[in-house]
């Protein structure tokens, strides 16, 4: 790979040698790079099942949710822990299921650019304590949290953002009874029961990273605050979910408008555009539905209208990412900030 094209600093990407320690990228020697590639292996031919297939997960456990072609998947992130990375194409787009154990940040992007179709494994580096990426095309590392090229060819190429939701599983099947899951059928032998990340929320609010993050403190939110986060026309805005609880949060964007449909479990939030047949429709909360204020047609968690005059309606998923606040304000320092109104 050529180390000449970055844009980064390459002393503040780091190797995790998996002994408790660490090497910067200007450090590692090629031998290093090589042995840590797919140290973490991904998955490139994800087995799926159906939704008994889940059982092992407790109703309280997450995953991450990607609707193609009309039919859902879940992926545990149980097994993205142990993971991070999936390789697929589903419904025709070749798609990157990604996620950072250590941001929480779980987000599916399309592995077309231009008219390329990328494959990715795993650097066992990270940028930013984020996961970082690489091409298998050229080599190229990827900033897993934007999204973008950082080292190599393809530095400053960006990837496009896929509609996802993370939520509890719990919550995926009610919203997704016929969906199909991620199996432990992966090829290893890991206990994906086990999770090495309890506690770790704590220890980032301390200020505890797991490697170097370079910016400062962003104290709008606490480390570990769970949001999603939206880009409409370069401008970032981020809902911190349990701030927000259950509610529906309806809101606009340069201009554009969108409605998230958060759950206090898990948290969790899903994204949609509230136009339907060019009318904008204003939600609230009620029990365990979302309500329409133009027509009180009932809505679920995936945006399907499942009684009253718009039932069988589906909103349009807009693309989002769930992480951790310190990894979302760190890729986008220029974020805003959402903030429940006041007795909402």
């Amino acid at each position: 790979m050529d180390l000449s094209k970055h844009g980064v600093p390459l002393e503040e990407v780091y190797f995790d040698t998996f002994d408790g320690g660490s090497v910067p990228l200007s450090e590692a020697s090629p031998q290093l790079i090589e042995r840590l590639r797919d140290a973490i292996p991904p998955i490139d031919s994800p087995v799926y099942g159906p939704v008994y297939e889940g059982d092992w997960l407790n109703e309280t456990d997450l995953v991450l949710g990607y609707v193609g072609g009309g039919q859902a998947y879940a992926y545990p992130i149980k097994i993205l822990n142990f993971r991070e990375i999936i390789n697929d194409e589903i419904d025709g787009v070749p798609v990157l299921v990604s996620y950072c154990p250590l941001c929480r940040s779980g987000i599916v992007y399309d592995r077309r650019l231009g008219d390329q179709v990328l494959s990715f494994g795993n650097t066992s580096a990270l940028y930013e304590s984020d996961l970082v990426m690489l091409d298998r095309q050229t080599g190229s590392y990827w900033w897993q949290v934007p999204g973008t090229a950082i080292v190599g060819q393809l530095t400053g190429e960006q990837l496009q953002t896929l509609p996802s939701t993370m939520s509890t599983w719990a919550d995926w099947k009610i919203a997704h009874p016929d969906t199909l899951i991620l199996t432990r059928d992966t090829g290893y032998g890991i206990n994906y029961e086990r999770d090495p990340f309890i506690g770790y929320e704590e220890s980032l609010n301390r200020g505890s990273f797991a490697f170097p993050v370079s910016a400062e403190p962003d104290d709008r939110l606490a480390p570990a605050d769970l949001v999603v986060g939206v880009a409409i026309d370069g401008r970032h805005r981020v809902y911190p979910l349990a701030a927000f609880g259950d509610a529906a949060i309806n809101d606009e964007l340069e201009g554009t408008a969108i409605v998230i449909f958060s759950l206090a479990d898990g948290p969790a939030g899903s994204i949609y555009s509230p136009v339907v047949d060019g009318q904008v429709l204003t939600f609230t909360r009620s029990e365990d539905q979302y309500v329409d204020e133009q027509t009180g047609s009932l809505w679920g968690f995936d945006g399907v209208a499942n009684a009253g005059e718009l039932a069988g309606t589906a909103l349009e998923p807009v693309p989002g990412r769930t992480t951790f606040w310190f990894a979302y304000v760190g890729a986008f320092p220029d974020a805003q900030v959402a903030v429940p109104e006041a007795g909402s």
